[in-house]
């Protein structure tokens, strides 16, 4: 497929991430794809590892905070940034962390066009790339270890998302673009 097809269907679907990917390399500018991070105090070491591994891998990191474990701070302003980044374009992907994974993914997904997807190992990290296109990663430092986080993030990266889920992922889209009231319930 070309990467002019890949554009207009990643447009189409609403996947900016893919769109974006490919508008980039469609310009003649190869560049490492851009990943942003945040992270509220507990989710301090995990971000910290999973920004040190990206860059190892040769990936761009946009780290958006917190600037240490000690202080502390509320996750929704780091889940919130890494999604506004993503969505705006600046980066390609997002990664956010906190205690849990639930908190920092729920303020993620306030952000329209966001998918964040809250994951504990390399399968639901593919899966979720692949099945419901996320475009945010989260982790719970508490109840993932640095190296399952590592690989999730890896196994993640590496996957494609699936055509075959593009009915579900433009529901998902629409659901960003009308409010509350407007919606039917079945």
């Amino acid at each position: 497929m070309s990467i002019e097809l890949q554009y207009e269907m990643a447009i189409t679907s609403g996947d900016r991430t893919l769109a974006t990917m490919n508008q980039r390399i469609k310009k003649g500018r190869v560049e490492a794809m851009r990943v942003a991070l945040g992270s509220d105090h507990a989710g301090f070491q995990l971000k910290s590892v999973l920004a040190s591994t990206l860059t190892g891998w040769g990936y761009d990191v946009v780290d958006l905070g917190t600037a240490d474990a000690s202080t502390s701070v509320d996750y929704p302003d780091f889940g919130e940034a890494v999604g506004r980044r993503v969505v705006e374009g600046d980066c390609d992907m997002g990664v956010a962390v906190c205690g849990s994974g639930i908190g920092i993914s729920i303020a993620a997904n306030k952000v329209p066009g966001v998918r964040a997807a809250l994951v504990h190992d390399a399968t639901s990290a593919r899966l979720a790339r692949e099945h419901n296109h996320a475009n945010v990663l989260c982790f719970g430092s508490r109840l993932v270890g640095e190296l399952v986080a590592i690989d999730a993030l890896e196994a993640w990266l590496n996957a494609t998302p699936q055509d075959r889920h593009s009915g579900r992922i433009e529901k998902l889209h629409a659901l960003d673009e009308r409010p509350t009231e407007e919606r039917q319930f079945q």
